[in-house]
């Protein structure tokens, strides 16, 4: 009964523990169906290897492997952080939660602070989300009394903080009044970086 396990009422079997190979094997099917980093990769495989085991008397050279799936160019952090921060700007996310999004992928500090938003599209990704979630001028502005409107203001700021937006660039999103304006304070980023 050691080797099975209950799960919704059925048992199935322990998956056998790993060797070279079949770690191997695991590793390629994961950068075969997931964009992945070199530090995502790592951590797949240390669970793996201590969800099953590993039937050879010498530990498994992770470095070695990893190195080996960076050289064949299936794994690139580059590329990887690229497309990760890019993806997280579109959705309206900001510069802080990029930076964590790539951290917690193992992506190193050089690299991620090259790939961090420019002023541009940081605002950008504020006009998106205020978009998105109805903030500023974006929002119907319901007849309310000062003390709700003070809440919902604090409420919104917070919002675009929890995203990752710095204070000023949220706060700059809930007091606008109009979308045009929005649109000119991202121009104007746009035309100071060109």
């Amino acid at each position: 009964m050691d080797d099975e396990r209950a799960t919704s009422g059925r048992t199935r079997r322990r998956a056998k523990p790993l060797d070279r190979t079949r770690l191997e094997e695991l590793a390629v099917a994961y950068v075969a169906r997931f964009a992945t980093s070199a530090g995502k990769l790592r951590t797949y495989l240390q669970r793996k290897l201590r969800e099953r085991g590993f039937t050879e008397d010498e530990e498994p050279d992770l470095d070695r492997l990893i190195a080996t799936f960076v050289e064949r160019g299936y794994v690139d952090d580059e590329a990887y952080g690229r497309a990760k921060a890019g993806d997280l700007v579109a959705r309206g996310y900001g510069a802080r939660r990029v930076d964590q999004a790539l951290r917690s992928a193992g992506i190193d500090e050089d690299l991620r602070h090259s790939l961090e938003p420019g002023e541009a599209q940081k605002r950008q990704a504020a006009l998106v989300l205020a978009r998105k979630r109805g903030f500023g001028p974006f929002g119907q502005q319901a007849d309310m009394g000062p003390e709700e409107a003070r809440k919902l203001r604090e409420k919104r700021l917070a919002a675009l903080v929890r995203a990752g937006h710095d204070f000023d660039i949220a706060r700059r999103i809930v007091e606008a009044r109009t979308v045009e304006e929005l649109e000119e304070w991202v121009a104007e980023a746009r035309d100071e970086e060109q």
